[in-house]
């Protein structure tokens, strides 16, 4: 078994020629600065190749600038270059002929003496004439010993630098050392007249410290006598903190007293009115009376008497309808009434064709209109999940809520009548049955929407 693939049978030259062949396929390895140049002129021609010639790598590239193609898609560029003769030899016709004189005899195998080795290397890579790669190691040589050349040149001005820089500092350094010679001679004349000066300070020093000595005992004594009188001064405050600990005690058991009195009281009148609250309450609901629009006198005039003919009038103040707002008049005028208003049940019965945040503003403005009139508490309830951020500031005296994520307003509106003391009056503006029946059993008056639209309507 042979240990090549060449048959045994070929002749010498042959088999020479057969390992050239099979070198041409062996890429070369080209340096950095040969490698960028032959893709910047590959990506050069590609400009005007029909994108259906290209490889499918290329063609998403080919849509760039040179420039910019070459920078982005140098490896891609490169890589079917070295893998895709047809493209290559179509690249390089163009590239050849874009290259003149030098183009023609890198074709016919010569070298120009005075030609750039990078664009000599290039070009003899993408044109591959006979004698190709010696064509591009001779450049290649070429490139290197002149990057060489360039070192070399750097590192001899840097030498060169060097030096002048060592002679400037030995010069510098001369000048200084004559300057310190001469400010040697000035410290040493400077030195002997410091030394009669330190001298003389220490003999000051001494009597100094003679007399610190003495102002130290002197000082010692007058702090002993400072610690005896604050000892004696906290003793004093000691015992007057103690009296005045006593003295605080003593008042606050008093208040406590008091306050524990006060308490008893408290408990005694709030039971006696919860009482007759809850007594008030019951009876009404054990009787199921409902709020009345006529009092008794008006039974014993529609019975035992005859009304004259402008009594009309009073008649019709007292029979009122459903949603007379005379009704809602009378409540209010209650002590201590307090109206909640279910927001959008009204606003989208009165106003429906206006935007919701058109409806709440006028709602809100409308009741405080009312509030100004009948000093009654009024809190104003709509739903949450259409709550916007951003709303004006309500009228004094209107409470507006919105309920929270999950709760609706009919359930806000129930909590909020259940928290009311029992025999408060509570009037509740709404058109839905349920919040009606429920507020209802919690002992509020209902009253319908339309009762307050006709009464701001009024207004």
């Amino acid at each position: 078994m042979p240990l090549s693939d060449t048959p045994d049978d070929l002749t010498p030259e042959a088999a020479v020629a057969s390992a050239q062949s099979e070198d041409d396929h062996v890429e070369p390895v080209l340096p950095e600065v040969v490698r960028q140049r032959v893709i910047s002129l590959a990506a050069g021609a590609m400009t005007g190749v029909p994108l259906d010639e290209l490889p499918m790598p290329l063609r998403r590239v080919a849509k760039f600038a040179p420039n910019r193609r070459a920078r982005l898609g140098g490896p891609v560029i490169a890589m079917q270059l070295s893998g895709d003769p047809l493209l290559r030899q179509r690249l390089a016709t163009r590239i050849v002929n874009d290259a003149g004189d030098l183009g023609a005899a890198i074709l016919e195998g010569v070298t120009p003496a005075a030609a750039d080795p990078v664009e000599v290397a290039a070009l003899a890579y993408l044109a591959r004439p006979d004698g190709w790669r010696s064509i591009v190691d001779e450049a290649t040589e070429a490139v290197r010993a002149e990057a060489e050349g360039s070192v070399a040149a750097e590192r001899i001005r840097d030498v060169e630098q060097r030096l002048a820089r060592a002679e400037h500092d030995r010069a510098v350094a001369r000048v200084e050392a004559d300057k310190l010679r001469d400010e040697l001679a000035r410290l040493r004349d400077e030195t002997a007249g410091l030394r009669e000066e330190v001298r003389s300070l220490g003999k000051s020093l001494r009597e100094s410290q003679a007399r610190e000595r003495k102002t130290t005992d002197m000082l010692s004594a007058e702090k002993g006598r400072a610690v005896r009188a604050a000892a004696d001064h906290d003793a004093e405050v000691r015992r007057l903190r103690a009296k005045l600990a006593e003295a605080e005690s003593a008042a606050g058991a008093q208040r406590q007293s008091a306050k524990d009195a006060r308490a008893v009281d408290d408990a005694r009148l709030w039971l006696l009115l919860e009482t007759i609250g809850q007594a008030a309450v019951g009876l009404r609901r054990e009787l199921a009376l409902d709020p009345t629009d006529r009092l008794p006198a008006d039974f014993v005039a529609d019975t035992s008497a005859d009304r004259p003919e402008n009594a009309s009038v009073a008649g019709a103040a007292r029979a009122l309808d459903a949603d007379d707002p005379v009704r809602l008049d009378h409540l209010l005028s209650l002590p201590k009434a307090h109206m909640i208003v279910d927001g959008y049940n009204v606003t989208k019965k009165g106003y429906a064709e206006i935007s919701l945040e058109q409806q709440r503003n006028r709602l809100i403005a409308g009741v405080g209109g009312l509030v100004a009139q009948t000093r009654a508490e009024v809190t104003v309830v709509f739903d949450g999940a259409e709550r916007v951020h951003g709303l004006p500031p309500a009228p004094r005296g209107v409470r507006v809520l919105f309920s929270r994520k999950g709760e609706t307003a009919d359930e806000l509106i129930r909590r909020l009548v259940r928290a009311e003391p029992a025999g408060r009056p509570i009037v509740v503006i709404s058109s839905d049955k349920e919040v009606v029946d429920g507020v209802r059993r919690h002992g509020a008056y209902p009253l319908s929407s339309d009762t307050l639209l006709r009464r701001l309507s009024r207004s």
